[in-house]
């Protein structure tokens, strides 16, 4: 990811926010497959569950917190730990080409470094993208301050984005005590959030309560999880990008501001906002830089 440091964010909760608000995720694979029956890049869209150590901090773990059972058992096959980065967990169809392809490489690699790694490792990083909803073209008539003056100004795409990168752990084994642990957790906490966070099914007031896997015929669900594959990303590397104007002039980016809030839609209301709220602090780390203050 091009990180120019007026649009890096590096603020680790912030980033973890962006992951759990926007849990699809493109999960991205650079495997050399040994049969040579698939591509040495391959991509899925998938959503996420991210653990971390300090889940308290998120308003999004209120909801895991109904769930204590299925996440005690995850906590305890997972040993509790996951980095100061956080861990990651998704499931994939298994007759995905993706997974297929995952599988292929754990089941008949010879290289050295492999043959010393536990088998459902996978050799190469791997890596995960989080976008915001919140994106918009950027015209250059939006910069009332620069356009006016010299003209020097083009079109842009402003956005939010997180990488994430780490080593895979797959669950593939359908026969693994492991395998089933992991992916009966990973279906449970998954749905709950997705119908908790996501639809606002939470059951209380007039809301309805959110649908559970128990909800489903045991069998149905013993079915399913034969035919998926289990992943778990140890996050190694998190980069964040807001690119929300911040490199413009004040005058511009209160151009900016403007113009996408007389669009008048939903989506330029929400990222005048943003824009807006990133200007602000912009300038408030340009005062504390000229002060001395970190």
């Amino acid at each position: 990811m091009h990180l120019r440091p007026d649009h890096a964010e590096t603020d680790t909760p912030t980033l973890w926010k962006l992951i759990r608000d926007n849990p699809l995720g493109i999960f991205t694979t650079a495997i050399p497959s040994p049969s040579g029956s698939f591509p040495l890049v391959q991509s899925t869209h998938i959503p996420f569950m991210l653990d971390t150590d300090d889940d308290d901090d998120d308003d999004n773990n209120s909801n895991n917190n109904n769930n204590n059972n299925n996440n005690n058992n995850n906590n305890n096959n997972n040993n509790n730990k996951h980095g100061p980065y956080g861990r990651l967990r998704a499931h994939l169809a298994r007759q995905n080409p993706h997974s297929k392809a995952i599988v292929e490489s754990l089941t008949t690699s010879t290289s050295p470094s492999q043959q010393t790694t536990a088998h459902n490792i996978l050799e190469q990083d791997v890596s995960v993208l989080f976008t915001s909803p919140i994106h918009h073209y950027v015209t250059p008539k939006f910069y009332t301050e620069t356009k006016p003056a010299s003209g020097r100004v083009v079109p842009t795409w402003n956005y939010a984005a997180v990488q994430v990168y780490g080593k895979a752990k797959v669950y593939f084994d359908p026969h693994a005590d492991e395998t089933e642990k992991f992916l009966a957790t990973q279906i449970d906490d998954l749905s709950r959030q997705c119908e908790i966070s996501v639809m606002g099914y939470t059951g209380r007031g007039e809301r309805p309560g959110p649908w559970e896997v128990t909800d489903a015929p045991p069998r149905h669900i013993e079915l399913l999880q034969k035919n998926i594959v289990g992943v778990q990303i140890e996050i190694s590397r998190l980069e964040g990008k807001f690119k929300m104007s911040q490199e413009m002039s004040k005058g511009d980016r209160d151009g900016v501001v403007k113009g996408f809030k007389g669009l008048g839609t939903e989506v330029s209301a929400a990222m005048s906002d943003l824009v807006q709220t990133r200007s602000e602090m912009h300038e408030a780390a340009k005062a504390r830089s000229k002060v001395g203050i970190e």
